[in-house]
């Protein structure tokens, strides 16, 4: 039976950290209980470990609010429609990156007269960031930018738009979806008033949760985008006004808290430096490899400070999809083609309609994956 090379971590980390299955299967086994709802032993049980994921999230982004304002939702997607469709109203106008994902782009694009306007990027994915005050409005009331790009792997300068954002009084959420668990994230110093993130990523967890960070003063003007019961003030039919109850409405994924404090336990411990120092290190090789094999085009900045491990390659001989198909059937290589999600994108980067083929580095990817994989590019670009 071939080998497989799983190279598709920025869709979704795998393998996971020993321990987390095994605590999700701890909880439906032993625990079953929610939160919020009930005092009894395993309720408080299933509260602690609530709360503990809580204050690791803090920790590890350095986030300067209360633990409460650390929001648990189901994903990264559901935490920036929480931002967008909570934030802007009739009239209002948004400031993006070029580089978005549609997470960002379709819920902006579903807002009735709501304008937007795009920071610019270059064929490598970086934003010209110098171009933001001119872009900002009477009526901007918030800027969302993808911190690292989900095709290029550029990781864009997160601190300058934050400066920027703060000067000029506008709330500035932050896209960690392929940032977070890969590359260190102060809340504080970047001037965030929100960052998304996805748990089944570079945090290692499973997929079904995400997490919403909210500085309080941008908490306090969002308009939460579900309602429904949170276990507390029953006595009301109206949204309780204090987190993280206005914005956990219904009953939270259990098993995935139990799995992604798990996760996130592994990272806190292993640390962010150490994990970025791995991946770094095999994306040099990559890139490396990649300088000496003709008719392939990387579609990415080579700064290994301005990047993560998502590496983006256009064969320019050959169809991208057939590329990827021979990949995996005749090498075992896990890749994935196409446009990711994301057609603004690849028309900064000069690959739309056709898209790339998207190579991502995970914390168990090993030397010997990355060589495997330079191996079948150089065999596919030379056929």
């Amino acid at each position: 039976m071939q080998k497989t090379v799983y190279l598709d971590n920025a869709a979704t980390s795998f393998p996971k950290p020993d321990g987390v299955s095994d605590r999700m299967k701890e909880y439906m086994d032993s625990v079953g209980a929610t939160i919020n709802r009930s005092v009894y032993g395993s309720a408080q049980d299933a509260g602690l470990v609530t709360l503990l994921l809580r204050e690791r999230l803090k920790r590890l982004f350095s986030f300067p609010e209360k633990a409460t304002h650390v929001i648990l939702t189901p994903g990264a997607t559901a935490s920036l429609n929480m931002i967008i469709k909570g934030a802007l109203k009739s009239g209002d106008h948004c400031i993006v990156g070029s580089m978005e994902h549609n997470a960002v782009m379709r819920p902006l694009l579903q807002l009735e007269n709501v304008t937007f306007d795009r920071i610019p990027a270059d064929r490598e994915g970086r934003l010209d960031v110098s171009a933001l005050p001119g872009l900002i409005r009477s009526s901007t009331k918030l800027v969302v930018v993808g911190h690292g790009s989900n095709v290029s792997g550029t990781v864009q300068d997160a601190a300058f738009i934050g400066k920027v954002c703060r000067d000029h009084g506008i709330p500035f959420a932050l896209d960690a979806a392929q940032t977070a668990g890969h590359y260190p994230i102060d809340f504080e110093a970047l001037h965030l008033s929100a960052l998304a993130a996805p748990g089944h990523k570079g945090l290692l967890g499973p997929s079904g949760i995400g997490i919403l960070l909210l500085s309080d003063s941008f908490a306090k003007t969002l308009t939460p985008v579900l309602a429904g019961g949170t276990g507390s003030a029953s006595d009301s039919e109206y949204l309780p006004d204090y987190l993280p109850d206005r914005f956990e409405s219904g009953t939270p994924n259990m098993p995935g808290i139990y799995g992604l404090e798990a996760a996130v336990r592994f990272v806190e411990e292993t640390g962010i430096d150490a994990l970025r120092a791995h991946e770094t290190a095999l994306c040099e090789r990559f890139l490396t490899g990649l300088k000496e094999i003709p008719g392939v085009r990387l579609c990415g900045t080579r700064d290994l400070d301005a990047r993560v491990g998502v590496i983006s390659v256009d064969f320019l001989h050959q169809d991208n999809a057939e590329a990827a198909f021979r990949l995996e059937s005749e090498f075992g290589i896990l890749t994935r083609c196409g446009l990711h999600c994301a057609p603004s994108a690849h028309k900064s980067l000069d690959t739309f309609p056709r898209g790339t083929v998207r190579f991502s580095l995970g914390f168990k990817n090993t030397v010997e994956d990355v060589d495997a994989a330079l191996t079948a590019i150089r065999s596919i670009s030379e056929a």
